[in-house]
């Protein structure tokens, strides 16, 4: 039976040797105090402080050793890889901060520069449409009127004839407040705005009123229960279809450019007696229906040489009563488009959905006006 070999001599392990153990560390340092930049001493600490480096690859050899030598091979690695691993930490701080200095030195920020680093947002068309609608009319004497959003029932329908059993007031178009008795409701146009000018102003009025309405529709390409109207209202004597037809034939040339007139359909509203649907001469065919090669039906009115507008007529003597305008003696006419489909119309825009998706991109397209 064999006892332990208790003549073995550690000095006799040459690879693990002081000299050896001592080389191996001094190698390190020197590497490491000659890192110039934090990059340099990565490659360093991967060099001389890894798993494969020599000193990594002696502490490994350690457990191969007889048990006498493992005592004081181990201390001397140990200590040598202590060492590095302190002068690697120094290094990297005193290289941290001489990076951090290079980088207040370079990346100085000239504070009297222009601030807008970040990319310019845009103003939204439908914004710059209803100022440029609004303008269009206050070049000709009118009145920009504005009302809330959350209305009356009295204003919304009532004081515009539009009885209690009109399908209007239905759930089905309508967006209703709680609790249902206050009566109150999101406006479903911008009548109530004309109603409440006539109820605390005295004629003449001649006003145009934009602004956000709301009813119960489904969202898609054409519809959103949350879109933009404009309405006009005009209260004085002697006013007639005629003043009514050349507002809203100057009111297409300002959106739609020269030679575009509008022509009237007969129809129905309960707060106009006679009424019309306005149809819009085609901008692109000039009312011929064809493409501009002519050998093709123009897909902007299908043909058609018109494209409907909106709606207008006569004020009803009853709306002019239920506002406290006296019917004998004034006349007026209202009118209203909307503001979407007239910008849809007006650039070419194929999806609603689009104005309300609050995408930059598209809205940047339309430019910047002011």
């Amino acid at each position: 039976m064999s006892g332990p070999n208790s003549s073995y001599d550690p000095v006799q392990v040459t690879p693990l040797g002081e000299e050896q153990v001592f080389a191996m560390r001094d190698e390190a340092l020197a590497a490491i105090e000659a890192a110039a930049d934090l990059e340099a001493l990565k490659q360093v600490r991967s060099d001389h402080a890894g798993d494969r480096s020599p000193l990594g690859l002696a502490n490994r050899e350690i457990g191969a050793l007889p048990p006498q030598a493992r005592k004081d091979v181990g201390m001397r690695v140990g200590q040598a890889r202590g060492a590095v691993n302190q002068a690697l930490a120094a290094r990297q701080e005193v290289l941290e901060e001489a990076a951090e200095e290079q980088m207040l030195l370079t990346e100085t920020v000239d504070v009297t520069l222009p601030w807008d680093r970040r990319s310019r947002g845009a103003r939204h068309p439908i914004t710059t449409m209803s100022e440029r609608i609004a303008d269009t009319f206050v070049a000709m004497g009118w009145e920009v009127a504005e009302g809330p959003l959350v209305e009356a029932e009295w204003l919304n329908f009532d004081a515009l004839n539009l009885g209690a059993d009109h399908p209007a007031r239905t759930m089905q178009d309508t967006f209703w407040t709680e609790p249902a008795e206050n009566h109150v409701v999101l406006r479903t146009h911008t009548s109530p705005v004309q109603a409440r000018t006539m109820l605390t102003r005295t004629p003449p009025i001649y006003v145009v009123c934009p602004g956000r309405v709301f009813r119960t529709d489904e969202y898609d390409a054409t519809h959103s229960p949350m879109f933009h109207q404009v309405e006009g209202l005009v209260i004085d004597e002697g006013i007639t279809m005629a003043h009514l037809k050349g507002s809203l034939d100057h009111f297409a040339q300002a959106t739609f450019g020269e030679g575009i007139t509008t022509r009237f359909r007969p129809s129905y509203f309960p707060f106009t007696e006679p009424s019309a649907e306005v149809d819009l001469i085609c901008f692109v065919c000039r009312g011929s229906g064809l493409n501009e090669t002519g050998d093709a039906t123009c897909r902007t009115c299908r043909g058609e040489g018109w494209i409907e507008w909106g709606g207008c007529g006569v004020v009803n003597p009853r709306v002019l009563v239920a506002c406290g305008v006296d019917p004998e003696r004034y006349t007026g006419f209202a009118f209203g488009m909307g503001i979407d489909r007239t910008l849809m119309f007006r650039h070419g825009v194929e999806d609603l959905r689009s104005f309300f998706e609050g995408d930059v991109r598209f809205s940047r397209a339309f430019g910047t006006e002011i």
